[in-house]
């Protein structure tokens, strides 16, 4: 067991998703811990939203930032049009990308790229994964 000194070098990920799954925020966080990596959840971070009293503007700004910053960057759920963004960033930047799903609400497992699914309207841009 690590004392609280003791400083263990992990990774660190950025768990982009979809505000649909804002319930499943903790459980994402927990997965990603347990796979040996720190998480950095959007979510847990500025909340949601910070119950709209910053802009979305700054909001999307500071992910980006984070983004940029994390080791790598593991896509949970349907893909929103923000999760998207992120995904190309991260790609502009050289991170590692890994692609999840959610079953059952409970068990989430690796998938391909190519088996990404995306909320309405979004397929079109599974070439830019």
């Amino acid at each position: 067991m690590l004392s609280y000194m003791e400083i263990r070098e992990m990774k660190l990920v950025y768990s982009a998703f979809s505000k649909h799954l804002f319930y499943f925020k903790d459980h994402i966080s927990k997965f990603v811990l347990e796979k040996g990596y720190v998480p950095l959840n959007p979510f847990n971070i500025h909340g949601y939203f910070l119950l709209d009293t910053i802009s979305r503007d700054t909001i999307r700004c500071s992910n980006n930032n984070i983004v940029k910053r994390a080791d790598e960057l593991w896509s949970f759920g349907a893909i929103s049009d923000g999760v998207l963004g992120e995904i190309i960033l991260a790609k502009q930047c050289g991170k590692p990308i890994r692609y999840f799903e959610i079953l059952k609400a409970k068990d989430i497992i690796e998938i391909g790229k190519e088996m990404a699914k995306f909320e309405d309207g979004l397929e079109k841009y599974l070439n830019q994964l």
